[in-house]
């Protein structure tokens, strides 16, 4: 088995090693082996392939960080045909929220979905894909930080 490196915050491994003994875990390369999994599969669903869906999409920063905001502002220039709707709001005394309204199909959520969660600095990325061309839903959610 290959060795990887990987570089996060302190604050981020602290929660990773505190998960992994709450959970029976042998330790943190079992529960990243496990996420990697989990990500890798979350937009393998046969089910969603060939439909038309609607995706929403948040993302919370801190309100200080404009290179986030930046980001989801070129984000949401350069997937125009993607984006249905998109909305700002201030959250508590620090945050901002950026939520999206997203039509298309899997692969292009799922590629602009990633794009959104390597933008440095954003605290949380939750999303929800639902199938809209028939009316018989599927729900696929997905949570990252």
């Amino acid at each position: 088995m290959a060795v990887v490196s990987v570089s996060m915050p302190d604050e981020l491994l602290e929660r990773l090693d505190e998960f992994a003994d709450e959970h029976g875990y042998t330790g943190r390369s079992e529960v990243v082996r496990e996420a990697s999994r989990n990500l890798l599969g979350e937009f393998e669903d046969t089910r969603l392939e060939d439909r038309e869906l609607m995706g929403i999409v948040t993302v919370l920063f801190d309100y200080e960080t404009t290179t986030v905001e930046e980001r989801m502002m070129k984000l949401r220039h350069e997937h125009e045909d993607l984006v249905a709707s998109n909305f700002h709001s201030h959250v508590g005394d620090h945050y901002c929220m950026e939520l999206f309204v997203l039509e298309g199909q899997l692969e292009d959520i799922s590629t602009f979905v990633g794009k959104i969660r390597a933008t440095k600095d954003a605290l949380t990325v939750d999303y929800s894909v639902t199938p809209v061309d028939s009316f018989d839903p599927i729900s696929q959610d997905g949570h990252g930080q």
